[in-house]
């Protein structure tokens, strides 16, 4: 059985209906997705540009050589792990940021009201 079996018909102007497509169209979700997680209190990004799949990649891939250079200098005892370990991090934080700030949805602030639902603009 779904969990979503109410449905919920909602009216809108032309110019509503084209900014509400438009923004779902950014976004990359279903409508009902974007409409869910507007209600939910969240405003969901824009997808991020199509490089940006490929610089988190190529960031894994300098992580995954930084930890192949790590076990080596560690068998060979020529490494500093403080300074290892510090670079380390620094690389996963940067991966994190870029993520959160690219792809992850952004909490309102405003007072709960919902009277804005994303837009923009006042009605």
């Amino acid at each position: 059985m779904r969990k979503r079996n109410i449905q919920i018909i909602v009216r809108l102007s032309e110019k509503e209906k084209h900014n509400l497509a438009s923004r779902v169209k950014k976004s990359g979700l279903s409508q009902e997705a974007f409409i869910r997680f507007l209600i939910n209190g969240y405003v969901p990004k824009e997808l991020p540009p199509p490089d940006y799949f490929s610089m988190t990649r190529e960031l894994y891939a300098i992580g995954g050589n930084l930890n192949q250079i790590a076990a080596k200098a560690n068998a060979t005892g020529h490494i500093d792990k403080t300074v290892f370990q510090y670079e380390a991090n620094r690389l996963r934080k940067a991966v994190q940021d870029i993520i959160e700030a690219v792809t992850a949805p952004e909490r309102r602030t405003h007072n709960g009201d919902h009277g804005d639902m994303g837009r923009d603009r006042p009605p």
